[in-house]
C-alpha cells in the first residue's frame, strides 16, 4: 500500500515502516559515530519503542554492545492497516541488532501488569541471567492497577487556580490563548498513580525478589522540569506532583538495593517533540522557540543525542555520577542555560501568529512530529508500494 500521514489533531493515524526503519538506522549511525562507551552489557528497557526509551536501547546496544530486552505496548499491523510507529521501530531495531550479532528480544504488553513483569523476569532468567541496567521510560496516559483492578487516568492540569497562557497549533501556526481549569484532588491522585514511581518500584521489587538484578545494578527513570513559562501547568501541576513522586521513589529504590550495591536515579531530560508533549497546551510554543535558539547556538539535541550524552558524559565516565542538590542527573543543562531561557522569556511576549514564523522553529517542530511516525526522512521513497505487514522478529 502507499502509506501517507493521516492526521487527527495531535495524533498521526498511520506510520511508515520504511521511514521508521530509517529513523532507527540514523540513530544507530549517530551512536556508532561517537565511539564506544564502557557501559552496561545486559539491559532492560521498560518503554523501549519510541523516544528516550528507544534511544536508550539503541545507545546500550550500539554504544556498549549490550544485550537488550525491550518492553512496550504497541499495535501490530493488520492487512491494509499500519502498525503503530513503536512497533516498526522495534522491528527495525531487532533486525539491526541481529545483523550486528547482538542479543535483542522484545515483549509487547501492558508493562503495568503483573503478567508482563513475570514474562520479562522469566526471559531475563532464561537468556541473560541478570541485568545491570534497567531503564524506566513509560509514557502512558492510563494505568490499570494490577492489585486493585482500577483504571486510573492521568490529567494535565494546574493546581489551585485556572492557568491561562499562549499556545500554538503546530499544524497551522496559529498562536492563541488557552485556559485550563484547576485539578481536583482526584485528578492529582490519579495522575500520581499513573505517572509517579509506584510501578517503577514494583518492577524493581519483583526483579530483586527473582534474583535477576546484577550486583551494582543501576536503574534510571526519565523526568522533566522545564522553564518558568510552563511551570504552572507542568512542574507545579498534576504532572509535577507525579514527577515529585517519581523522584522520591529513586531514593527508596536505592535504599532497597543497598545490599546488592544498586542505585536508582532520575535523569531530567530536555524538552522534545513527542506524541505526549504535542498534546500539552503551551509546550509546542515553548519547544518551537527553544529549538530556534538551541539550533542557533549549536546545542540542539534530539532523543538520541541526549541519551548518548547521558551515557557517555554522566553514567559511564568511570567517576561518580554527578547529580544536583536533589539527587537528580541533569541532562537538560543546555536547555536550562540562563542565556537560552532569558531569550525564550523575551520571545514569548513577542510571539504572535504572524511573528512566530520568524521567532520560532515551527518547521523543525513539524519535521520532528512527522519523523515520530516514520515520515519526512531522506532516502525513503514515500510514493513506493510498501508492505505494512512488518513483524518484530522475537514476537510471534
Amino acid at each position: 500500500m502507499i502509506i501517507e500521514p493521516r492526521m487527527r489533531g495531535f495524533i498521526c493515524l498511520t506510520a511508515h515502516p520504511k521511514g521508521c526503519e530509517q529513523n532507527v538506522k540514523n540513530q544507530i549511525e549517530y551512536v556508532k559515530s561517537k565511539g564506544k562507551i564502557d557501559g552496561p552489557k545486559r539491559v532492560l528497557v521498560i518503554g523501549a519503542s519510541t523516544g528516550f526509551g528507544l534511544a536508550s536501547r539503541i545507545t546500550s546496544a550500539f554504544g556498549s554492545d549490550a544485550s537488550t530486552i525491550g518492553v512496550f505496548f504497541e499495535k501490530a499491523p493488520a492487512e491494509g492497516k499500519t502498525a503503530s510507529p513503536g512497533w516498526y521501530n522495534s522491528a527495525a531495531f531487532e533486525q539491526e541488532a541481529h545483523k550486528a550479532r547482538l542479543y535483542a528480544k522484545s515483549i509487547n504488553g501492558d508493562a503495568f501488569s503483573n503478567e508482563v513483569k513475570e514474562q520479562t523476569i522469566n526471559m531475563i532468567k532464561e537468556d541473560l541471567g541478570q541485568v545491570d541496567l534497567i531503564i524506566y521510560s513509560l509514557a502512558s496516559p492510563v494505568r490499570l492497577h494490577p492489585e486493585t483492578g482500577v483504571l486510573h487516568r492521568s490529567t494535565l492540569k494546574p493546581i489551585g487556580s485556572t492557568f491561562t497562557n499562549k499556545t500554538v497549533d503546530f499544524h497551522t501556526g496559529k498562536v492563541s490563548e488557552v485556559s485550563i481549569e484547576p485539578a481536583t484532588a482526584e485528578d492529582i491522585a490519579n495522575t500520581v498513580v499513573v505517572m509517579g514511581g509506584e510501578d517503577w518500584s514494583m518492577w524493581m521489587d519483583a526483579m530483586k525478589a527473582a534474583g535477576v538484578l546484577a550486583d551494582g545494578a543501576t536503574t534510571i527513570a526519565y523526568s522533566y522540569i522545564g522553564p518558568e513559562v510552563t511551570e504552572a501547568v507542568y512542574r507545579k501541576g498534576t504532572i509535577g506532583r507525579a514527577k515529585d513522586h517519581l523522584e522520591a521513589t529513586a531514593f527508596e529504590i536505592t535504599e532497597k538495593l543497598k545490599d546488592i550495591n544498586g542505585k536508582g536515579y532520575v535523569s531530567v531530560n530536555k524538552a522534545l517533540v513527542t506524541q505526549a508533549s504535542s498534546a500539552i497546551p503551551v509546550i509546542p510554543l515553548y519547544i518551537s522557540l527553544l529549538y530556534k535558539i538551541m539550533k542557533a547556538e549549536g546545542i540542539h539535541e534530539g532523543c538520541i543525542e541526549q541519551i548518548q550524552r547521558l551515557y557517555a558524559d554522566r553514567l559511564y565516565t568511570g567517576n561518580a555520577i554527578p547529580t544536583d542538590d536533589k539527587g537528580r542527573i541533569r541532562i537538560d543543562d543546555w536547555e536550562m542555560r540562563e542565556d537560552v531561557q532569558s531569550q525564550i522569556a523575551k520571545l514569548w511576549g513577542e510571539s504572535t501568529t504572524e511573528s512566530l514564523v520568524e521567532l520560532g522553529d515551527l518547521a523543525g517542530y513539524k519535521q520532528d512530529f512527522l519523523n515520530l511516525f516514520g515520515f519526512g526522512f531522506e532516502g525513503v521513497d514515500y510514493l513506493a508500494d510498501t508492505d505494512e505487514m512488518v513483524m518484530v522478529p522475537s514476537i510471534n
